[in-house]
Formats: structure tokens, sequence, C-alpha cells
């Protein structure tokens, strides 16, 4: 579990040096030791307002994320830090700071767009910090919502190469939180008193009309109101005298104005008990390792002149996951096999059926540990493992069988060996001496325990390799007659030939035992896919409902504040939503 012990305070997580982005290799090894699911929380704003100071306070901390005194921007890059969540034990809150935004010094802005859209596609909720009041300028500060579309793709292939819906991205899009610092306005409109959140939603109203200007207006509020299914505004006091600012860290709570004390607690609360598990399209939830694998996705993409994409994103991290989670499955398989199985086995049926149980629990962990396995290459492979071990347990099996046939035979039928060399048979009335031996050493070996399933083939083969001797005997003993002779010879080819004709038998029925594991372990596979494609498929859809209720709300909001046009192109966001919702339909194709 990440613990303060773990990470006392914070790292950067994406270095930004003159307009480049670089992971630090730091950073990635803290959020590879986090197993449990993450609640990540970003933040950004203007350079300068006071963003790492409520990190701090979400850190439940006096210090941490640097604050910085000046006009300069003191936050470079993405900085992170992992706390036990303080509401929910079974949670790892991870706080992102990022780089002021509108920095004078870099020049260019092409850097802070992509630390926007960074701290977008890592959160689970995203916090936009600004100065004031919600008005144009606040608003064409917030520019880079605009252009979240030409920097992010949800899809790997936009069907026809047309630009993506915003349905598209509202399925893994944070929730949006909008702070606005040292607000000094009362909270009414019309003369009544309003929520924030009122005020947050008065502010994203669209102006009617059709020039440029009011395309202007209007473009940052339809981003905001399509890109973001959940959005909530603060209002934050100045937190004391100008003067005292840069002492923020170290000032008590008294010294500071009540009011914004009172407010960083509503804040912090709200973030504490609301913010959710950042989880992927399909109900996915991220751990350490999951936001590791995204981050070094998304920065690599960045870094080589791509747009970072989503689906992209998802489909490399399910191949480390599906990957991992085949290792998982087979090791568990090798062990549980290693503790339960005893070798030799009486019957290959006992084999085969500790083998199809053990192979159950081995799916299962298949099955929980992978996702977006396309095709289902992963489960096929981990099915041809399975196959393959599951035949080298036969294969050992076999031979320790075998070894313990080899050595009882050596072991009984020794001392009969040495009085055929001494030549205690080779006399009168010696081959009926030797056959009845031979019997009574037989059926010792027979009731000898855990011989397993070689034992007739090594008694057979051992008797076999002893034709010859006893041929010997029977021809050379005097006391028996020509005919008898005949008649002795026939019976030993006859046993041979029957117990030849037992041992096809059975490797018949051998074969046709591994062809039906082999049908039973496909149903197998093919039951847990079903049940957990089904069950995906159900998260899909409810996802799928979600947005689309969603988007039938702000289609009615658009007609009653008149704005047809605006309307018209959401429907059809809507009507490709509903014809996804029909289509989504799980597949197997294991065979």
């Amino acid at each position: 579990m990440a613990s303060e012990s773990h990470m006392p305070a914070p790292v950067c997580l994406i270095e930004s040096t003159e307009g480049q982005l670089a992971v630090n290799q730091e950073a990635l090894k803290i959020l590879s030791a986090i197993t449990e699911p993450l609640v990540v929380v970003a933040i950004v704003g203007l350079y300068r307002t006071g963003k790492s100071y409520l990190m701090n306070k979400l850190a439940e901390k006096k210090k941490g994320f640097s604050l910085g005194s000046t006009v300069q921007s003191h936050t470079k890059g993405i900085w992170m830090w992992c706390v036990p969540h303080p509401e929910k034990l079974s949670l790892t809150l991870v706080l992102l700071d990022t780089e002021g935004l509108g920095d004078v010094e870099k020049g260019d802005n092409q850097n802070d767009s992509w630390i926007f859209a960074l701290a977008i596609l890592l959160s689970s909720t995203f916090v936009y910090n600004s100065m004031g009041t919600i008005n144009q300028q606040a608003m064409d500060q917030l520019h880079y919502v605009t252009e979240l579309t030409d920097l992010i793709r949800a899809t790997s292939s936009p069907v026809g190469n047309e630009v993506e819906d915003s349905a598209e991205f509202v399925s893994f899009f944070p929730d949006f939180v909008w702070i606005l610092r040292d607000f000094s306005l009362n909270l009414e409109a019309d003369g009544q008193p309003i929520s924030a959140d009122e005020y947050l939603q008065n502010s994203l109203k669209l102006r009617p009309g059709t020039s440029q200007k009011d395309t202007n207006f209007n473009l940052p509020r339809l981003c905001i109101r399509k890109f973001f299914p959940n959005k909530k505004c603060f209002i934050f006091d100045r937190p004391t005298h100008r003067k005292k600012l840069d002492q923020l860290e170290t000032l008590p709570d008294d010294e500071l104005d009540s009011e914004f004390v009172l407010q960083a607690t509503v804040f912090c609360s709200y973030i504490f008990n609301n913010s959710k598990i950042k989880t992927l399209p399909g109900g996915i939830e991220v751990n350490g390792p999951r936001l590791e694998s995204l981050v070094l996705t998304y920065v690599k993409a960045i870094s080589s002149g791509e747009l970072p994409c989503m689906e992209n994103a998802v489909l490399a991290l399910a191949q480390i996951e599906n990957s991992a989670a085949v290792r998982k499955a087979i090791a568990h398989y090798e062990q549980q096999m290693g503790q339960k199985v005893q070798l030799p086995t009486e019957t290959l049926q006992e084999l085969l059926d500790l083998h199809r149980a053990i192979e159950k629990e081995a799916i299962e962990v298949f099955i929980k540990n992978s996702f977006k396995d396309v095709d289902h290459l992963f489960q096929k492979e981990l099915a041809a493992k399975l196959e393959k071990k599951r035949d080298e347990f036969c294969d050992q099996n076999v031979k320790a069988s075998s070894d313990r046939c080899s050595a009882l035979l050596e072991d009984i039928f020794n001392p009969l060996e040495e009085n055929i060399k001494q030549g205690i048979y080779s006399k009168p009335g010696g081959y009926y001496l030797l056959i009845q031996k031979m019997q009574d050493l037989k059926e010792k070996y027979l009731q000898e325990p855990r011989k397993g399933i070689q034992s007739e083939e090594i008694l057979q083969t051992y008797l076999k390799s002893k034709e010859s001797v006893t041929n010997t005997i029977l021809q050379t003993d005097q006391t028996l007659t020509e005919k008898e002779r005949e008649i002795e010879v026939q019976r030993v080819k006859a046993e041979s030939a029957e117990a030849a004709a037992e041992m096809l038998e059975k490797m018949q029925t051998k074969n046709q035992q591994m062809m039906e594991e082999k049908e039973k372990s496909y149903q197998e596979h093919v039951r847990q896919l079903t049940e957990k494609i089904e069950l995906e498929r159900a998260q899909l859809m409810a996802e799928q409902e979600r947005v689309l209720s969603m988007k039938l709300q702000e289609q009615e909001v658009l007609l009653k504040e008149g704005f047809k046009r605006e309307s018209a192109q959401l429907q059809n966001e809507i009507k490709n939503l509903r014809n996804n919702i029909g289509k989504k339909r799980g597949r197997c194709v294991l065979s």
C-alpha cells in the first residue's frame, strides 16, 4: 500500500524542459508498487494562482508541492504525490500538480496545451483553478478545452476520417471542478441568491447569434458542456492580506480568512467523498502499474509527434497486462498441480480430473487479470500453454510409472534371473517350475500399490524380453513331449497376442480420453469467456446509456435556449450512440 513512508514528498512525474516532455523513472517506480485502485486529482490553471496550496491541503499537509512566492511560474511539468486516501482505506489518492499555464517566459503555448491534455487524460477529477469571476477573459484563458479534439484522439481510426464527436470523449473524460480564487462578487441572479454550481451553469449559457464573435463566445462553453459529464464549482475568498501570501505555507488557520478556511475544508471534503476511481472504458479500474503504462504511452506519442490516443493507450496497457495474466494463470496451474498431483497416478483419468479442476482455476485467474483481449489472442495462447502443460504432466506420469514399475520388476524378478543363470531350471521338469515361479512373481508385482498407468505395459515388455530364455528351457526340458512343447508355444503366442490387443485397446481409450479432455477444456474456456463478455457488454451498455442520457439532457437544454443548429449537431451524436448501443455484442472466436 502507498504510504507516507514510501512517499514523504511529491516527485516530478513528467519533466518539461524547453518544451520537451520526459517521464521521470523515479516516479514510475513509485507507481509500479501501488496495487490499489487510484483516485487521480489533477489541477491546472494560470501560473501563480495558488494551485499548489490546494493540492497540499488535499494531501493534508502544510508543505509538499512548491508554492513559490514570485510572479514567475514555479512548478515545471507535472508533479505527483501519492498518499493514502483520507476517507477510503482501500484506495490511494494521486495528486497531480501541473506547470502554470500562460507563463510569458515560455514564449509558446504548445507545452501548455500538452500539459492541459495530459492532466485530462490521467485524472479522474480535473480541477481548473482561476482568479476572480467567470467572465469572457476567464473563458478565453480556458481556450485549451476547445483544442482538445485537436490534441487527443479517442479511437485510433475515426470512421471516414471524420472528427470524433464528444460522446467518444465523455466515456473517459474526468469530472470537472472549476475553482474561482479571490472571488469578490455576491452570488446572486435576478436578486435571488444562487449556489456556486448555479453560477457556473449560468456562466455556461450560450449566446444567440451566428457572428464570429458569437461563435468565439460559445465555443469554450459548448466544449465544457459537451465533454465533461459532471461539473462542480467552488468559490474562494482571498486567503489573507496580499503581503502575507508568500507565508501561506506557514500561516496557521487562525491567521487566514475564516471564510477561506471553511471554503478550503468544503472543497477537500467534496474531493475526498466524490472523486471517483480512475477508470478506463469498460469499467477497468486504474492502479499504479496501469497509470504508469498510460503515462509512458501518452508521453511517447507526444514526443514522437503523434496525438495521444485513448484507445491505443488502453490496447498497449492490455498487451502488458494480458501477457502478465497468462503468466499468472500458468504459475497458478504449475503451483497447484505441483502441490496436488502425486505421480504416478493409478489411472490417466485421475490425472485428467485434477488437471481439469486446476485448469478451471487457471482460466479464472486469467479472466480476472485480463481485459481488451482482441480476438482472444491471449486466451488462445493460455489454452495452448495449458494443453502443453497437461501433456507434460501426462509424459511425467508415464515416466514416473515406468520408472516405478521397472524398479519393482528388477527387485522382484532379480532372484529368478540369478537362478536362471545358475541353470536351476535347465533340468528335466524345470520349465513348469520356471512358469510357476514367474506366475507367482507376476502376482506379487501386480499386488504392489501405486504402479501407475504403465503397470501392464512395462510388465508385458519385461515378460516379452524373457521369451527367448523361457523358450530355450522349454525346448531342452526332456520330460516334455513334442506335442506338449507345441501346445506351450501356442499358449505363449496366444497370451502375447491377447496382451497386445489389450494394449491397443488401452491406447485407443487413452486417445479417446485425451480428445474428450480437449473438448472439455475448450468448453470451459468458452463458458468463462462468455460470462466475461456478457459482463463487459452490460458495463459498456450502462456506460453508453449514461452518456446517451447526458446527451439527451444537453439537447433538451439547447432546444429550450433556442439553439436549434447546435441541437441538430447533437442529434447526430445521439444517433451514433444509439447505433453503437445496438451493435455492441460480444463474439467468441476461440476455436
